[in-house]
């Protein structure tokens, strides 16, 4: 692994200290990372379920973390694309689990996917496909 989950985590809370409120770097490997979310009122939408726009931050943070154990602490490299399907309702009260991947990362552009689902379930709750623009080498 280029970067360890413990370099990752402090790249994270200082040079994306906003990223904390989408979830916490759980582990990490070469090309995949593993985040959750501890789900609180400012997450949900009315009807008590977790809000689409949470569960994407939380797949592109957990991505973007994914990107970075691969290619080193490279703070520009940006979302470029993010397509998901909401699959299920998760389950009221649990965290989210998010297991991202990257398939393919080039000199310019990455891509992967995440997988959400509620802790205790192995059902996802949403799939994200992503890519990354990555900056070029100076």
């Amino acid at each position: 692994m280029t970067v360890s989950a413990d370099e990752l985590r402090r790249f994270l809370t200082e040079q994306f200290p906003q990223g904390e409120r989408f979830g916490t770097l759980e582990r990490a490997g070469e090309g995949w990372a593993e985040m959750s979310l501890t789900v609180g009122d400012e997450h949900l939408r009315p009807g008590g379920t977790v809000s689409g726009p949470t569960l994407m931050a939380l797949a592109d943070v957990a991505l973007y973390a994914a990107l970075l154990s691969q290619i080193g602490l490279v703070p520009l490299a940006v979302t470029s694309n993010l397509n998901i399907s909401f699959l299920r309702k998760p389950v009221a009260g649990q965290p989210i689990v998010a297991y991202a991947r990257m398939f393919k990362v080039g000199r310019v552009l990455g891509v992967g996917e995440v997988y959400l689902r509620s802790e205790g379930s192995e059902d996802p709750v949403a799939h994200a496909t992503i890519s990354y623009s990555i900056p070029a080498q100076r």
